[in-house]
Order: structure tokens, then sequence, then C-alpha cells
């Protein structure tokens, strides 16, 4: 039987993975799953997959992080293993996908689109924050060898920070990730408050300095951060 080939879907068909995570197309994360390479993905992200792929929601691991994740929406992740390809995506939101070297990060939850699960993690309130933002902020730390994949609201900057003596200056709504070793304290903006920033945080800013990479995003959304009242 004759098939239909309607003109121009062969350019949106999937190619041979060339990573364990890559992009396909700048909103949608593809990860080749292989047996005993089990994946940690943010809950109702998949959208596709390829060959045999199974899902434990609300997993012995994140149960016990749960607790802490105080985002009132319980377990965000689930489990996922396997052999085939698999596709996650958040509403449309941009995928930026990492490989971590024997390295650590720090990600705003909310942009925690999927890691791989024999990398370590945990979540964590972000340290000398509060008496800027007037709210303890909590992020969850990966680290060790592995990848991630993040979700920027629009097209995200990656600034390295170890590339001159300047500190790096960020709008705390803007945060999507840093690298775990870099230096950070807090800094007011006495004046222009209305000027500098978008969001919330518009009267203050974060400085980072040393080694390492800061992931900012276009779009400041305070709904997002993971905060508690302080």
């Amino acid at each position: 039987m004759d098939r239909t080939v309607i003109p121009g879907v062969s350019g949106y068909a999937p190619t041979p993975p060339a990573a364990r995570m890559e992009n396909h197309g700048s909103h949608m994360v593809k990860i080749a799953m292989v047996g005993g390479q089990d994946v940690f993905a943010r809950s109702g992200s998949m959208v596709a997959y390829e060959g045999f792929v199974q899902y434990e929601a609300n997993p012995p691991a994140v149960r016990q992080a749960a607790s802490q994740w105080l985002t009132g929406e319980g377990a965000p992740l689930m489990k996922c293993s396997g052999d085939g390809l698999l596709y996650l995506a958040d509403y449309g939101a941009d995928v930026v996908c990492l490989n971590l070297d024997n390295e650590a990060l720090s990600v705003n939850g909310t942009n925690l689109l999927a890691f791989d699960a024999h990398l370590q993690w945990g979540v964590e309130r972000v340290k000398g924050l509060a008496k800027f933002s007037g709210q303890g902020m909590f992020n969850v730390g990966i680290s060790g060898t592995g990848w991630v994949a993040l979700t920027s609201r629009g097209t995200p900057v990656v600034v390295d920070c170890g590339r001159g003596e300047d500190e790096t200056y960020v709008d705390p709504d803007a945060l999507v990730a840093w690298s775990s070793g870099l230096k950070m304290k807090g800094k007011r903006s006495m004046k222009a408050g209305a000027l500098i920033g978008r969001g919330s945080g518009e009267a203050y800013q974060i400085a980072f300095s040393g080694r390492g990479f800061v992931v900012v995003q276009p779009s400041e959304d305070s709904t997002d951060r993971l905060r508690v009242r302080g």
C-alpha cells in the first residue's frame, strides 16, 4: 500500500541520538534511554516516546525529598526507565541541556525538567539571600557527572563568570541555575528602583563571582520561585 507523504513533515522527523540528552528543536529534549540508566523527569512532561519506557510516579527517592520541596503540590518528579527514546517538554518553554563533569549545579525547582538518576541531588536552602528578598529561597542541588535538562521562559543566556574579574549581577526572578561553587552576595539598589529589573526583585540583585556559569531567562516571574515565608 502506498503511503502518502505530507510535504514538509520530513523536516520534523526525529534524528538518530548523538548524546544522552539533546534538544529536538528549542522546546523539547530527546533522551536516549538505555537499560539501567534511569532518569528523573518533571511529572507530566512526557510528550512522546519510542520503544519500551516505564514511569514510576512519586518514587521513594522523591518522597524522601518532598517534605522539603515546599511547592504545595507534592512530589513533582517521576522516574523513567527502559530502552528507547523519550521526549519531554514543559508547555513550550525553551530547553537547555547541560552535561555536568564532576560539577555541582543549583537549579530553581520550577526550571528543572530532567536529570540522570545516578546524579546526587536534594532540596537545599539558598543561604544569605533571605534578608534581601524577605523570603527564604529553596533550590535543587545536583552534582556529579551526567546530564541535566533545564527549562527557560524564553531563550536563555549562559554567562561565564570566570571570564573576567568583574562580578555578574542578576535579577533573582530571572535566575534559572548557577554553578554551586560561585560566590554570591546581594546588592540593594538605593535609588532608581523603578529602572533596574522588571520583577519583584527590581530593588536588589544577586552578584556572582568566581569560576562557573549562571543561566538567566528573559522572563521574570516571581511566582515560579520556590520560596517559603520568612
